[in-house]
């Protein structure tokens, strides 16, 4: 944590700034107190770049309407029901919130909001007392009713008040404990830590989309470990990733396979590794088509972190070894199913699926060199997740033995050399037959059917199998082919 006055200097900032200002302002010449509260508080005070401001105030909804159309022309209702008004003022767009003190039902998702009256009522209900911390606008009045500044500077989190009360009162905290030790690097003191053991059941009331929304959020942290660990620990991982804490009933106390989920951790760290060193390049060669490129790549974290949770329902001792035949198909089963519960978007479903049943594919190319024909193929399998594939196939690799890491490595090196080599005399990225399908009506003398299908797919087998052949050779194979399986 950087020095108070260097703290103070960036609050100071941040409150001498034209819309900052103008706020204040119009908020006190009205009457109303007016803070900038939470994370952006935090995250000055640490040092830490300030993204998003949020505000609080006493004004009440309707109030803070009127306080902002005097000053700015797009206004506009977040949630007013929560007390929450946004406008865009001086070119920032900004968001308000009344005072609030709500609860949750025992049975209910969503909470029952009441609007406080007192900055320091409003504060003692945050989540933990690192964000229950408010400077007062425009006086510049640091308020602190919990000792969040203590606790910044012991890198501690925990609750303002029992956190029994604070995680019944939202579970989703409990989560955000977890999200905030992975991106602050702070550690959860242990009446914190206790709590969200006991109360883990009291995670089912939240809806699928606020529980996935926070586990986005700590994926995309520089080093989610800390959090993914806690997580499990406290069994609150049980309640809405299952797969995951599987990992660990799949230990082997007689040592004829690693450990699973710590081999799991493993690769998320390598894979955030390389996907950051990978963006690295590309920014310095003015490329941005990788995917994930300028932000976290969720897809290729959560992929990272289950794609081994085939291994449990396929695992067989087999004559004084194990084995897990198929887990990469049985892995993109269950990362599917348990993605659409957690209510992510298909694509990304359909993407981190993919990448699991993948996974695999590669392990073997160090033995026996691909012919082209398998590369093509490769590429073709991977389509779109190619990029994604080439990491996670390097983060797969965990083993100790030297040798063997190095030898994985260089083979991906050959691999991906060759892939190039023939994307640039192939037009890898694009591989497709010479003829589509209305040539091969015309060639055939068909029309639209089953047998234009299976012609497209023997011919796209042929460029995979010899690459390009040229337009006329494959008009003769057509004819071939279809000489003696069109009328199948």
């Amino acid at each position: 944590m950087p020095s108070l006055a260097a703290s103070m200097d960036a609050l100071r900032a941040i409150a001498g700034s034209a819309p900052v200002a103008a706020l204040s302002a119009a908020f006190a010449e009205r009457g109303h107190e007016f803070a900038l509260v939470g994370g952006p508080v935090r995250d000055a005070l640490l040092g830490r770049p300030v993204t998003d401001l949020d505000f609080t105030t006493s004004a009440h909804p309707d109030e803070t309407r009127a306080v902002l159309d005097a000053i700015s022309t797009n206004v506009w209702d977040v949630g007013r029901d929560f007390g929450t008004i946004a406008a865009n003022v001086l070119g920032e767009t900004v968001e308000i919130t009344t005072y609030r003190a709500e609860t949750y039902r025992d049975d209910s998702r969503k909470p029952e909001v009441r609007f406080g009256k007192t900055i320091e009522g409003d504060l003692v209900r945050r989540d933990f007392t690192i964000n229950a911390l408010a400077l007062m606008l425009p006086e510049m009045r640091l308020v602190d009713v919990s000792g969040g500044l203590e606790d910044l500077l012991a890198e501690r989190i925990r609750t303002p008040g029992a956190p029994e009360e604070s995680f019944t009162d939202d579970p989703l905290r409990m989560l955000r404990a977890a999200r905030f030790s992975a991106q602050l690097g702070f550690e959860v003191d242990a009446a914190t830590r206790a709590s969200m053991a006991e109360l883990a059941e009291r995670l089912d009331i939240i809806s699928a989309e606020r529980i996935r929304d926070e586990f986005v959020k700590l994926l995309s942290a520089r080093d989610p470990l800390p959090g993914i660990r806690l997580l499990v620990e406290t069994g609150l991982a049980e309640r809405f990733l299952p797969e995951l804490t599987a990992l660990i009933a799949t230990q082997d106390d007689h040592g004829r396979h690693k450990d699973v989920y710590e081999h799991s951790l493993t690769v998320l760290r390598q894979a955030i590794e390389l996907e950051l060193a990978r963006r690295d390049r590309d920014d310095d060669d003015g490329d941005a088509s990788t995917p994930g490129a300028g932000s976290p790549d969720v897809v290729l974290r959560i992929a990272a972190l289950l794609h081994d949770i085939g291994k449990p329902a396929t695992r067989r001792f087999e004559r004084g070894g194990v084995t897990f035949h198929h887990h990469d198909v049985v892995g993109a089963k269950l990362a599917k199913k348990r993605l659409r519960e957690l209510r992510f978007d298909n694509d990304t479903v359909k993407r981190v699926a993919r990448l699991i049943e993948l996974h695999l594919r590669f392990f073997g190319y160090s033995d026996q060199p691909w012919t082209d024909s398998a590369v093509r193929r490769y590429v073709r399998d991977a389509g779109e997740e190619l990029e994604r594939l080439h990491i996670l196939t390097r983060a797969d690799v965990t083993t100790r033995n030297r040798r063997k890491a190095e030898r994985l490595d260089h083979a991906y090196d050959d691999i991906e050399r060759r892939i190039a080599e023939l994307a640039e005399a192939e037009e890898l990225a694009a591989v497709r037959p010479e003829l589509d399908g209305e040539q091969i009506m015309a060639i055939l003398g068909i029309g639209p059917g089953p047998a234009v299908g299976r012609a497209y797919r023997h011919l796209l087998e042929v460029r995979l199998d010899e690459g390009p052949i040229g337009a006329e050779a494959a008009e003769a194979r057509l004819r071939e082919w279809y000489a003696e399986h069109g009328g199948e």
